[in-house]
């Protein structure tokens, strides 16, 4: 005999958990199926440890001191009172691998659980390589990076996207000697040029070898291979296919704008592989908690914002390349507060020249994923050109570099320049 529920929530990651909270707030009888750690990986083995382990890094603690900030930021990977929460939130925690074997119908070990709506939210799992010499079993994630105790001697990453590059530079000034190989011909390559390359210079600095253009073959003897080259959504396994549904094993499970697999079953987070972050997961629980809630929602990812939490950091949000936009930009290091602390970056703004509207925005500098966050607002908004080139910041502040930008982009906006 099924046990009954409103909604079974298949996976307890950020999405997973974002969702069964909220339908429990909203008085839905909710069970949240969950094996591993529930929260996800982000809370315990990679967004809070990261910035944890970059932070120590920067200020120039030892390995030892590092670890201990790290593992403190993280509960020490124990989810107790997460689960407490939600259990006290009225959510049936099951730790148990799911499978869905029937429409609206979940296994999680012993217990048969039925409900008019599944959530999926089994987020991804990293993409290990076939590396000459190095046995799959012994190469790092970043889940093995952001949960060891080693400081490993020598560390090869492979992979110069965003956790490659933050990993990098963390484990450089923490003491290790780092290579950093990417196959693309930059690092970030889905941002513009210029940030790539100014990550780059910033990871030589402190020491990283940077190879890009190239695909590692094999790993030198004696060094530690961290395999940062994305992740694959965990589509396997979970009885899809017993409700129609062909994932792709790349691009994870389609959604519609609702978050919606089809009728009574929905999707969240990395599983969907629509922008995988954390708060896209957490955005597309409530636009499904609306939802299943009867209150109709559309997700909108035209502002997701994207952060990288190097020194300098990076924010971008929005479209940042196509010929049919027009481009304005201007160098950090100008404003007063670079010339204070002698530091800098660069600011590039996008606009649809037919609308005057912000479409899109790339930033590096120091503190850039905090002072970028009004470019979020000004895309989502859809907020013209003229009245962004009317908006006055704080002085002395990096946000200051904003104003110029704003200027140039209202002006060739204008006609002047055409």
């Amino acid at each position: 005999m099924a046990e009954r529920y409103d909604v079974v929530v298949l996976g307890g990651g950020s999405g997973g958990e974002a969702v069964a909270r909220g339908l429990a707030e909203r008085g839905k009888a909710v069970a949240l199926v969950e094996s591993a750690l529930v929260g996800g990986e982000c809370p315990y083995v990679a967004c809070m440890p990261s910035k944890a382990l970059l932070r120590a890094a920067a200020a120039g603690r030892s390995w030892s001191e590092a670890v201990k900030l790290r593992d403190e930021a993280a509960d020490h990977r124990d989810d107790a009172k997460t689960v407490e929460e939600l259990r006290g939130s009225g959510v049936d925690v099951i730790r148990a691998r799911g499978v869905i074997t029937e429409p609206g119908v979940v296994v999680a070990g012993p217990r048969r659980l039925a409900a008019p709506d599944l959530v999926v939210a089994t987020g991804a799992e990293a993409v290990r390589p076939s590396i000459d010499g190095v046995d799959p079993r012994e190469m790092w994630t970043s889940a093995d990076a952001l949960s060891t105790a080693e400081l490993p001697d020598r560390l090869l990453i492979l992979g110069g996207g965003p956790v490659g590059c933050e990993l990098a530079q963390a484990f450089a000034r923490l003491g290790s000697t780092v290579t950093l190989i990417e196959a693309d011909e930059r690092l970030l390559a889905r941002e513009p040029a210029f940030v790539g390359e100014t990550i780059r210079d910033a990871l030589r600095a402190d020491g990283v070898t940077v190879r890009t253009g190239e695909k590692a073959e094999s790993a030198p003897a004696g060094w530690r291979v961290l395999a940062a080259m994305g992740k694959r959504p965990r589509v396997e396994g979970i009885g899809l296919e017993r409700v129609g549904v062909e994932p792709d094993p790349d691009d994870g499970i389609p959604i519609d704008e609702h978050c919606r697999v089809h009728d009574g079953l929905w999707a969240v987070g990395d599983v969907t592989s629509v922008a995988p972050y954390t708060h896209t997961a957490n955005y597309q629980a409530k636009v499904v908690v609306a939802n299943i809630c009867g209150e109709p929602a559309r997700a909108d990812y035209t502002a997701i914002p994207r952060a990288l939490y190097t020194d300098p950091a990076v924010f971008a949000v929005g479209r940042t390349g196509g010929d049919d936009l027009v481009r304005a930009g201007f160098d950090v290091s100008e404003t007063a507060r670079a010339a204070v602390e002698g530091r800098g970056g660069r600011i590039e703004l996008y606009a649809d020249p037919r609308e005057r509207v912000l479409v899109g925005a790339a930033a590096v500098g120091p503190g850039a994923d905090g002072w970028g966050a009004e470019l979020t607002l000004a895309v989502k908004a859809k907020v013209g050109v003229d009245v962004l080139a009317d908006v006055v910041h704080a002085f002395p502040t990096y946000a200051e570099a904003l104003e110029p930008a704003y200027a140039e982009l209202a002006r060739r906006t204008s006609g002047e320049d055409r």
